[in-house]
C-alpha cells in the first residue's frame, strides 16, 4: 500500500507537470490478479483497485493501519467497472454487475473479490474510510441509486448521477460514494466547479477510449492547475482544491468523498468567471 501524505495549496500552486502527478494521480489501479491500494492522509482515505483472475484476491490487512484485519476501523465502499464478479464478505456471497455497489461496514473481518469469467474479470474500485459505527453490509444496483439528469447539451455537460452511499441510500459513517455517466456528445464534468473544504474527494475516469483522456482541473480558485488523466485512474482532490474536467469524449467516473459531513449538496461554488 503506497502511502500519499497531504500538500499544501501554497507548495501544490509552486508544483510542475510531473509533482502534480506524483501528488494527485493514482495510475495502475487496474492490474489483472492484483490488488492496488494507496493510502492519502486527505481525510485517511483508501484508493485502490482489483482485477481477480481464475483465482479470488483476497483484502489482506495492511501492517500501515496498525489493525487485527483491514475493516477493523473501517469501512468500504465498492463498484464494479468490468465483468461481473462476487465480494464475499464474512461467507456472504453479493454478485454485482458492472456499476453496482457493495458497501461492508466496520467489523467485516474477511473480504474476497473474485470473477464470474476470468475472460471479461471483474474490475473493483474501492473507497475505504476510518469508521465509528458498524453499519450492515449492503448492495445496490444502478437502478436504485436514485439516478438524476444535470447538465444541458448546449453546455455540453448533460450527464446522470448515480448515488449508492449517502445520508439517503446505503448508510454509513463518513464514506459517501456514487458515480457519473456523460451522455454522448457531453464531456464537461462538475460543472459549475466548487470546493467543500470540509471533505476531500477522489474522482476515478472509467470507460473511456484509450485513445483519448480528460483535463481534470484543480488547485485553488484563482490558482488552476490540470492533470491529464486516462482510463482507470483515479485523480485526489484536496478539501481546499476546486475540481471539475473537460473530456476529448465522453466517459464516466466514480465520485467518492470523506470528511467533517455527507451532505451531498454541501458545495462553496467557484463560478467559471471568476476562475484563473
Amino acid at each position: 500500500m503506497q502511502i500519499r501524505f497531504q500538500n499544501s495549496p501554497v507548495e501544490t500552486s509552486k508544483m510542475n507537470t510531473s509533482e502534480l502527478r506524483s501528488n494527485f494521480l493514482i495510475q495502475n489501479l487496474m492490474i489483472q490478479d492484483k490488488i492496488n491500494l494507496v493510502y492519502t492522509h486527505y481525510d485517511r482515505m483508501i484508493v485502490g483497485g482489483v482485477v481477480p483472475g481464475k483465482n479470488k484476491i483476497e483484502l489482506n490487512n495492511e501492517s500501515e493501519l496498525k489493525a487485527a484485519y483491514f475493516l477493523e476501523r473501517r469501512e468500504l465502499g465498492v463498484i464494479n467497472v468490468g465483468g461481473t464478479g462476487t465480494i464475499t464478505a464474512d461467507g456472504v456471497d453479493f454478485e454485482i454487475e458492472k456499476l453496482e455497489c457493495v458497501y461492508l461496514g466496520k467489523g467485516t473481518k474477511q473480504v474476497f473479490f473474485s470473477s464470474k469469467d476470468v475472460s471479461v474479470p471483474a474490475q473493483f474500485y474501492l473507497l475505504s474510510t476510518p469508521a465509528h459505527h458498524t453499519y450492515p453490509n449492503q448492495k445496490m444496483s444502478k437502478s436504485d441509486a436514485a439516478p438524476i439528469q444535470v447538465g444541458e447539451l448546449a453546455t455540453s455537460n448533460k450527464r446522470t448521477i448515480y448515488k449508492y452511499i449517502h445520508n439517503d441510500g446505503l448508510q454509513s459513517c463518513q464514506l459517501v460514494m456514487g458515480l457519473t455517466i456523460l451522455e454522448q456528445g457531453s464531456v464537461w464534468n462538475s460543472v459549475p466547479p466548487h470546493t467543500h473544504t470540509r471533505r476531500m474527494e477522489a474522482y476515478f475516469y472509467f470507460d473511456m477510449d484509450p485513445a483519448h483522456r480528460v483535463m481534470h482541473f484543480m488547485g485553488e480558485p484563482q490558482e488552476t492547475r490540470h492533470i491529464v488523466i486516462g482510463n482507470h485512474e483515479a485523480v485526489l482532490s484536496a478539501p481546499w482544491s476546486m475540481h471539475f474536467g473537460v473530456g476529448t469524449a465522453s466517459y464516466g467516473f466514480i465520485w467518492g468523498m470523506a470528511g467533517e459531513n455527507k451532505e451531498f449538496t454541501d458545495m462553496d461554488p467557484a463560478p467559471i468567471a471568476t476562475l484563473k
